[in-house]
């Protein structure tokens, strides 16, 4: 892992042959988000989708940046939270971007967390069949996760992201200073993805976040080399497995357990946001792991004990309120994307750094396994 140089964007290319892209790094990129668009794509016109949080803070500055640059600009407004990854929230985007007149060259920005970048992400890749988008990621998540590698998507009924596509975006943007804004809460959460990179194969990663996570929350050097090593780890994947149809699947370690976690409790921000899902998935599997004597309980003890030592949730009983029983968290398993056939697959683990793909594990151990792990 290289330090970043002063002043100087970290740069990191996702290898997509000629839909290859850069995802940028650094202190300042959103204020310089204009001069970066319209060198790569000159002469377009953009629709700025983004939250009521996030254009509080940062829409004015945003825009006016593009505008100097000469991309004049529509925004977007959506209310925060998981719940506006719904249909009706595409269609009111579709829509908006319709009416702004945007043609297939124009832009659509996706200034804001996960949320926005999913559901900008799936109206450009559908508006006129595909128009170009980038993505300005305004939360740690999304930086370091959701807004690379092009999967986009909405929430059903039915489950987390089970309708969307991919597509990739033009240029990402992950401008560090923003992280500043971010409640503490949702910076953890963020922190809970850039901990799954070290999980899945990194293992030296994961023992330098133990020593310095103190260092990245409270930003600098630290925080900027932990996003571009996060970055590089996904660009690296994405490359080699663009549609997920091989070892791309590793990066939804702690996911199956997370979504259906989220599923169970309605999306409901207040009480379980993303992160923290991913957080509780990530110790359940390594948990799980060890209960399938594929890794050592000292393992799955030392990844819980450094996800609890920065603050976040690690176990079922850490989320407030009731959850459904272990039959129906088991059906919401069932409906996830990672399923085959109606075979459960799940990414387990040998120890720190040393993930795998498990396909055809038995329902009744993981319904054994939820029952044993469940708070009530």
């Amino acid at each position: 892992m290289g330090n970043p140089v002063d002043g100087e964007p970290v740069r990191v290319e996702v290898g997509l042959g000629d839909r290859a892209y850069d995802i940028l790094i650094g202190s300042g990129l959103a204020g310089r988000a204009g001069l970066e668009i319209a060198a790569r794509m000159p002469g377009v016109r953009a629709a700025i989708v983004t939250d009521e949080n996030v254009a509080a803070a940062h829409l004015d500055a945003f825009s006016s940046g593009l505008a100097s640059a000469g991309i004049t600009s529509t925004p977007i407004i959506l209310a925060p939270g998981e719940r506006t990854k719904s249909f009706e929230c595409l269609q009111e985007v579709v829509n908006a971007v319709l009416s702004a007149r945007l043609e297939r060259r124009d832009i659509v920005v996706a200034l804001g967390g996960g949320v926005v970048g999913d559901l900008a992400g799936f109206a450009s890749g559908i508006v006129r069949r595909g128009m170009r988008f980038v993505q300005v990621p305004t939360s740690l998540l999304a930086q370091v996760d959701s807004s690379v590698g092009g999967k986009t998507g909405i929430n059903t009924g039915q489950g987390k992201n089970l309708v969307g596509l991919f597509h990739q975006p033009q240029l990402v943007l992950a401008d560090t200073d923003v992280l500043d804004t971010l409640p503490e809460r949702e910076f953890r959460a963020g922190y809970a993805e850039v901990t799954k990179y070290g999980l899945i194969d990194r293992p030296a990663f994961f023992e330098w976040l133990e020593a310095n996570w103190r260092e990245v929350f409270a930003g600098g050097p630290a925080r900027t080399r932990a996003i571009a090593e996060s970055c590089r780890a996904k660009a690296e994947m994405v490359a080699r497995d663009e549609f997920e149809t091989g070892d791309r699947a590793l990066l939804n370690l702690g996911h199956t357990f997370g979504h259906a976690l989220e599923a169970a409790v309605g999306y409901d921000g207040a009480r379980l946001v993303h992160g923290e899902g991913v957080a509780i998935g990530m110790a359940l599997a390594h948990r799980f792991s060890a209960r399938l004597n594929q890794c050592s309980p000292d393992d799955a003890a030392r990844v819980e004990r450094h996800l609890s030592t920065v603050g976040l949730p690690t176990r079922m009983a850490d989320i407030p309120g009731g959850l459904p029983d272990a039959e129906r968290l088991l059906s919401y398993i069932a409906q996830d994307k990672k399923v085959t056939r109606g075979a459960l697959t799940f990414i387990l683990t040998h120890g720190v750094g040393q993930s795998f793909i498990a396909k055809d594990v038995p329902a009744s151990e993981v319904l054994s396994f939820l029952r044993e792990n469940h708070p009530g």
